[in-house]
């Protein structure tokens, strides 16, 4: 088996490609053919060593994989509906090991990917529509016709809180940093967009929305954090929710009590990695939940661009560098 190995922590160009022997099988455990990897921003953050979880050296980054059933260990033959078989099509949330040409999971933690999804789309929907679907129906409830502002609506979790908003019944305004992510949120089925640039305005940002959303938003999801962050927070209407999910441009923002406090506002958190490592059975029901929107239609993930597993570090360096518009995955 062929896989990027971290053998230091520092950036994306230190990794190397390896050939391992496959691991062997226990009893459980099905070995699945990786073909597509889902590469987050978070892959480069565990790289760096500046994710909160650090895991010893060495280690294969990526955290999702979608693929075919190779071999079955024993004891997979038991589990009723639940069994699977060489050739069955699957999607695996690995925690870390997913930049590799094969993995061996447990059989229970896989995920039959249905028809409608092609193994690109379901290698790299898992994170990001997840973290969306935990966001807007666990950490917050969201309701049919709310007005919901997605920061950064071009990136992975972006393009899925546009997605699952939609197939929610709700309204959303796509904020991106240029023209084209703004383009691509409009095909995605944004209701309306801000492009807010490389420098933003807080205040006319936080004026933008107020006018789109008609007297200001019901959710906003940020994964972006800086200056936004505060703008979405004024931007609320009452009894608005500012769901926090990430800091993608690095800055860790802080917020004014004042303006939770104003109109009633609530602040939350979704650290939806972490809940899903300690909630296992919840977890798969959010999984399953996602995967039956994509069956039926409701859900329609990008199709994301293709790389070989050798370029992983130059994609990592263009995810850092917020040059990625909608999702890459990693093709062995």
């Amino acid at each position: 088996m062929r896989a990027v190995v971290c053998r230091d922590l520092g950036e994306p160009e230190t990794l190397v490609i390896e050939d391992h022997d496959p691991r062997p099988l226990g009893p459980g455990q099905v070995r699945l053919r990786v073909r597509a990897c889902g590469v987050n921003y978070v892959d480069a953050l565990f790289v760096q060593g500046r994710y909160q979880i650090k895991p010893p050296l060495p280690f294969v980054p990526g955290s999702e994989v979608a693929g075919e059933v190779v071999e079955v260990g024993s004891e997979v033959a038991n589990f009723g509906e639940d069994s699977w078989a060489v050739g069955d099509r699957a999607f695996a949330s690995v925690g870390l090991g997913g930049y590799s040409s094969e993995v061996t999971v447990a059989a229970s933690s896989l995920v039959r990917v249905p028809d409608a999804l092609s193994d690109a789309q379901a290698a790299t929907m898992g994170q990001s529509y997840a973290t969306a679907w935990f966001a807007l129906t666990r950490r917050t409830q969201l309701q049919a016709d709310e007005w919901v502002v997605a920061l950064g609506a071009a990136g992975g979790v972006g393009l899925a809180v546009i997605d699952v908003a939609r197939a929610l019944g709700a309204r959303v305004l796509a904020a991106a940093s240029d023209d084209d992510k703004v383009q691509l949120c409009i095909q995605r089925g944004a209701h309306s967009v801000v492009n807010y640039g490389t420098q933003p305005d807080p205040s006319a940002f936080k004026d933008a929305v107020r006018e789109a959303t008609g007297g200001g938003a019901d959710v906003v999801v940020d994964t972006v954090g800086g200056v936004l962050a505060e703008a979405g927070l004024r931007s609320l209407k009452e009894f608005g929710r500012l769901v926090v999910v990430g800091f993608a441009t690095g800055t860790i923002p802080s917020l004014p009590a004042n303006q939770v406090l104003l109109r009633n506002r609530t602040v939350v958190g979704v650290d939806w990695g972490a809940w899903a490592m300690g909630h296992g059975a919840e977890n798969a029901v959010v999984m399953a939940e996602v995967m039956a929107l994509a069956a039926e239609g409701k859900i329609k993930p990008v199709e994301p661009s293709s790389r070989p597993l050798a370029e992983a570090p130059a994609v990592l360096r263009e995810l850092l560098e917020r040059q990625v518009v909608g999702k890459v995955c990693l093709v062995p």
